[in-house]
């Protein structure tokens, strides 16, 4: 089939790479010259692994294209994709303006029947939104006997394993409408995915509405998860409790299950944090109060500052005379972004009190000194105090404390002794439980968990 994706982000190079993958012919589209450039010159513009050997192979067969020529994609596509950033409005709300483009071009430029996929993540009713859109570009043209169709196909694909989520998908949710193009949609659809389906059904029809909602749903979900954890693991370091024990006692219950489960320093990137910002401001709108997700986004900006008040109990409030290491920057591992990520509120506030910091992230330090120029643009002298090392141990010679932010393969077995005898204190600062306190305090660390009676380990 022919598809054309509007957007190269994450979600829209991962979803036009891996349509090519299964032997489609896509044209990718950028209005962002630079990175088109990059694709076109066998590069990648993001980290996902995987990805770049999906991309190279599938431009090499000639199934996966890349321009900045909106009219050649329009015409491309059967089926297009709209894949743009959907980033949070000063209240909240989801930001369509990229989307809207997106759906006048199509509008602008469409010669024929046309399937338009909403994949960016959407506010419900935005499918109304963007056929309003179409529509009034068809109108002016004098071409309203065009048809076309808006489906809601919303993403569930995981920063750092983006490509094994689409190709192996757990469920493939598909919101179409109940008329005749809608049924000429989903249709095409059913085709366009029937690779993937071949095992057994995966595939999810409901209204578009329905499937809108879905997306904004199981993020809610996860990230109530986090922060429902978070908040015990808290309590559980004020009564004695460990709180793995407890993840692990109530995560049998098959009601309940393992997944997200894991305290830590907070959630961040590109989707838990503006989904729910999003979800409250549409239930404003619609005159409900979401509660629940509201204390979710509270508990999780409050969480981000639990390693630092440990820093602070230990180490007082000034620390221009102390030096912290600092294992991983971005808000996950196996991905370079920095979105949100809870490393930017311990380097805030650490900076501002004074420290030294020698971070070390395998991926993610060039993008961090990016962000981080936007985070201090009021005190730019700060960021002098922010080195950044080659290795893990290199960042931990001669070190104060160690704080653990991000859960990188490579910070998951390290060697005590030599941690001992290279820091010039031996104190860990847990931020991702990586390690277990007997074991730390048998190895003569100080450990501080989050949820781990790092009080009585110590």
């Amino acid at each position: 089939m022919n598809v054309s994706i509007i957007g190269t982000g994450y979600v829209g190079l991962v979803t036009g790479a891996c349509l090519a993958d299964i032997g489609n012919h896509v044209f990718c589209l950028d209005v962002d010259p630079r990175k088109i450039a990059i694709l076109k010159d066998g590069g990648i513009p993001i980290y996902e692994p995987g990805l770049e050997g999906v991309v190279q192979s599938n431009v090499e067969a000639g199934r996966l294209d890349f321009s900045t020529d909106i009219q050649a994609s329009v015409a491309h596509g059967d089926i297009q994709f709209i894949a743009v950033g959907t980033p949070p409005d000063e209240d909240g709300s989801a930001d369509l303006q990229y989307v809207l483009a997106a759906a006048r071009n199509i509008g602008r430029y469409m010669e024929s029947f046309k399937v338009v996929v909403d994949k960016s993540t959407v506010p419900v009713g935005t499918a109304d939104k963007v056929s309003a859109a179409i529509q009034e570009e068809l109108d002016k043209r004098g071409r309203s006997d065009l048809g076309f169709s808006v489906v809601s196909n919303p993403e569930f694909l995981k920063e750092g394993a983006a490509v094994d989520d689409f190709m192996r998908p757990d469920r493939i949710v598909i919101g179409v409408s109940g008329d005749d193009n809608g049924r000429r949609a989903l249709a095409s659809m059913r085709e366009l995915y029937a690779p993937f389906n071949r095992n057994h059904e995966r595939t999810r029809v409901m209204d578009v509405r329905s499937a809108e909602f879905t997306k904004y749903a199981a993020n809610a979900m996860l990230a109530t998860r986090i922060s429902f954890m978070n908040e015990l693991a808290n309590l559980a370091d004020r009564v004695g409790a460990d709180i793995e024990a407890v993840r692990q006692g109530i995560g049998a219950d098959p009601r309940i299950g393992y997944s997200f489960l894991y305290a830590g320093t907070g959630y961040g990137g590109s989707c838990f944090p503006k989904d729910i910002q999003a979800l409250t401001r549409i239930a404003r709108e619609n005159g409900q109060t979401l509660r629940v997700l509201e204390s979710v986004e509270a508990v999780n900006d409050e969480q981000k500052t639990v390693l630092t008040d440990k820093v602070f109990a230990r180490f007082g409030q000034d620390l221009s005379k102390h030096c912290f290491a600092l294992w991983g920057l971005a808000f996950k591992p196996n991905t370079d972004d920095m979105r949100e990520a809870p490393s930017r509120v311990v380097i805030g506030a650490l900076l501002r009190a004074g420290a030294r910091i020698v971070a070390h992230d395998p991926i993610a330090a060039e993008e961090t000194q990016r962000v981080l120029a936007l985070d201090f643009a009021d005190a730019p002298q700060l960021l002098d105090r922010i080195s950044y090392a080659k290795s893990p141990m290199a960042a931990v010679d001669g070190a104060d404390a160690l704080i653990i932010v991000t859960e990188w393969k490579a910070y998951r077995s390290p060697n005590l002794e030599r941690l001992k005898t290279t820091m010039k204190s031996p104190v860990v600062f847990d931020g991702r439980n990586l390690y277990e306190p007997a074991l730390m305090k048998a190895a003569g660390v100080i450990y501080h968990g989050i949820g781990r009676n790092s009080l009585h380990a110590a």
